[in-house]
């Protein structure tokens, strides 16, 4: 193998498959000494180095230098091919999986080549990447040559190859989406602090403007909300909530929370829960279809949110002070410090930590295991006689299912029955006409 020929496979190489200069140099000493090992015995000792410059080898075996010729000579020049080729198929491989290693978490556009099942070939490039059914968003179709945008959300080798995962699914395909049609977001003077999203159906976005004079919110919107449409477009239909952020919660989640209106945010630190108070006509826009509107707005506050009327407030608070005092070790006075602290239920008082209720009572250790494993039973027992009472009603809907359709069957049958009689009487009264 001539210098001037290593030199150029190493250029050629280094131009075709953007491989470093380096790690072709070393796949291709690698290779050379795989081949002389095989040549010699795998128990030899052989070294092989590339001047990087004129592209002279250099080896040695068990110690004793090799000249040029021998080297020439004795290397199994089939061997030694398979081996280069092997190696910087190796070295291609390492080289792709970085560039989009590097890349997760962006958005990149590609073109549907084909599908296997519900899994989508996508081209990036002169790559090929994936987008799986579970990273699709729900209801969504894809027609080969049609142009997607997704971000990359796993790299990993598979054997000579790399397995590049597209998402759709992910938040970071909403950031970047707002990145590119929003110029504010992409010059930095808004930015987007959270985002919570359940993809295909709704996505709250919580922005703040580091300048007074602009509206975050209407910046993202648009004129006549033609930014956010290009966005909502492009996720095919779903909604999203521009949300302005707060660094305080008193403010953040009645704004995470809209369209509904709130009365009252009470927050408990100890719980890392909010409760929010509503009128009754609001108790459903707050919530959503399905919880959906105050499980976003938890996600994009980091605070589990409860929704609930005045009215179901003082019941709780009611039934709570009476439930704890009567859990012996916890008089009222402590029951009611604890309700204070957001503490509502038996579930609530057994994840509380030992050393918060050894303070706020003055108890022992013992005293707060024992109280703590009175609540986990009392928890136990109320969520059984929960879930036997959805039983019931299930068994009472589905009692109350088919009798009305019986009802209706034997209504449809007894109209069945009158009709001939119907059909007879009109003749005879013809006569008589």
């Amino acid at each position: 193998m001539k210098p001037e020929e290593i030199l150029r496979i190493v250029d050629a190489i280094h131009r075709d498959k953007n491989i470093d200069k380096e790690t072709v140099f070393q796949a291709i000493e690698a290779a050379l000494v795989t081949a002389l090992s095989r040549q010699y015995g795998e128990g030899s000792e052989v070294t092989i180095a590339i001047d990087r410059i004129n592209g002279r080898v250099a080896g040695s075996y068990n110690g004793a230098p090799l000249d040029t010729a021998e080297l020439s000579g004795r290397i199994g020049a089939q061997t030694a091919k398979q081996v280069i080729i092997q190696k910087i198929r190796e070295a291609e491989r390492d080289a792709i999986h970085d560039e989009f290693e590097e890349q997760v978490g962006q958005m990149v556009s590609g073109v549907v080549t084909r599908f296997e099942g519900a899994t989508a070939t996508v081209t990036l490039g002169t790559h090929e990447a994936i987008l799986p059914r579970s990273e699709q968003i729900p209801g969504e179709s894809y027609h080969p040559n049609e142009r997607i945008r997704a971000t990359i959300f796993e790299v990993r080798k598979v054997g000579s190859r790399v397995k590049i995962i597209l998402s759709r699914i992910r938040p970071q395909l909403v950031q970047r989406l707002f990145e590119q049609e929003i110029p504010e977001i992409a010059d930095g003077v808004i930015e987007i602090r959270a985002i919570a999203r359940e993809p295909g159906y709704r996505s709250k976005v919580a922005v703040i403007s580091s300048d007074n004079r602009i509206d975050c919110v209407g910046a993202c919107v648009g004129v006549r909300g033609n930014r956010i449409k290009n966005i909502v477009e492009e996720l095919g239909g779903e909604r999203i909530d521009i949300v302005r952020w707060s660094d305080d919660l008193q403010v953040l989640v009645p704004n995470a929370l809209q369209p509904a209106e709130i009365d009252e945010v009470i927050l408990c630190q100890m719980l890392g829960r909010g409760i929010v108070l509503v009128r009754e006509d609001q108790l459903s826009l707050a919530i959503g279809r399905r919880g959906q509107n105050v499980r976003l707005a938890s996600k994009l506050c980091g605070w589990d949110i409860e929704i609930m009327t005045r009215e179901e407030l003082d019941q709780q608070i009611e039934r709570a002070i009476v439930g704890f005092s009567s859990i012996e070790g916890l008089d009222e006075s402590l029951a009611e410090r604890l309700v204070g602290e957001g503490f509502l239920s038996y579930d609530d008082l057994s994840v509380i930590e030992p050393a918060d209720l050894m303070e706020m009572g003055g108890l022992t250790e013992e005293q707060v295991d024992t109280i703590v494993a009175e609540a986990e039973d009392r928890a136990s027992q109320a969520e059984a006689a929960a879930a036997d009472e959805r039983r019931k009603q299930r068994e009472a809907d589905r009692i109350a299912k088919a009798t009305a359709d019986a009802d209706a069957a034997d209504a449809l049958a007894a109209g069945q029955v009158e009709e001939p009689g119907m059909a007879e009487a009109a003749p005879e009264s013809e006569p008589g006409a």
